[in-house]
């Protein structure tokens, strides 16, 4: 076995000694347990996740789907980029949510305002869905849906090459359709990316970079 459990450990003794859990020597990835505990992956505002070393591949058509909950006003939620100018990003700012797409043409966004101001921010949990379908893009928060016209009609392809970000990015990578620098604060669960037929849902315990992020470890509701 090569990869962390996740769980919660307590009250551990090794010849009749406990352990002192609130000293240890070293600690890494660990977070603190919760009475209370969801499904889902939180994140503590600080960092982010980095799935797909090798870069994912946008080009034509994608479908992302995610939940998230948070009490956070800004926050990227997730980035794909290129060396150039083609990439697409879902972010969190001043309370909607923001859908971007560049098929190398020009950056088109469509925009999700919910009908109360922290409508999205309360907390609770949220159902996202964003398309993109060569040079259409749509977003379906919670069953609404939020369509955008797109006067770069010839150009269909989102041609990236960089790994997804998920909820933030290093300060050295460029995200060509994201404009928050904020990193998510809260929980995520259910990302899957879907092309064609083929749904990847994606497990944020096999990230190849993990900062500030604890996966399967969702403290409960907040208050």
């Amino acid at each position: 076995v090569t990869h962390s459990i996740p769980a919660c450990i307590g009250s551990m003794t090794i010849n009749n000694k406990q352990l002192d859990k609130e000293g240890p020597v070293s600690i890494f990835a660990v977070n603190k347990c919760y009475v209370t505990v969801q499904e889902g992956t939180f994140f503590d505002g600080s960092g982010f996740a980095a799935l797909v070393r090798e870069g994912y591949k946008v080009r034509s058509d994608v479908n992302i789907t995610l939940e998230f909950r948070t009490t956070a006003m800004h926050g990227v939620l997730l980035g794909v980029s290129s060396a150039k100018v083609d990439a697409i990003g879902l972010e969190i700012v001043n309370g909607k949510v923001l859908f971007h797409v560049n098929n190398g043409a020009g950056r088109i966004t469509a925009t999700y305002e919910p009908g109360v101001a922290n409508g999205l921010c309360d907390g609770k949990w949220h159902k996202l869905q964003a398309n993109k379908s060569k040079h259409r893009i749509s977003l379906i928060i919670d069953g609404n849906l939020v369509q955008t016209d797109n006067p770069y009609i010839q150009s269909t392809s989102a041609d990236t090459n960089n790994p997804i970000y998920v909820g933030g990015y290093p300060g050295d990578v460029k995200q060509n359709c994201l404009t928050s620098k904020s990193s998510f604060h809260g929980c995520l669960r259910n990302l899957v990316l879907t092309k064609g037929q083929q749904a990847e849902l994606f497990d944020f315990s096999r990230a190849f970079d993990l900062r500030g992020v604890f996966p399967h470890s969702c403290p409960g509701a907040e208050h």
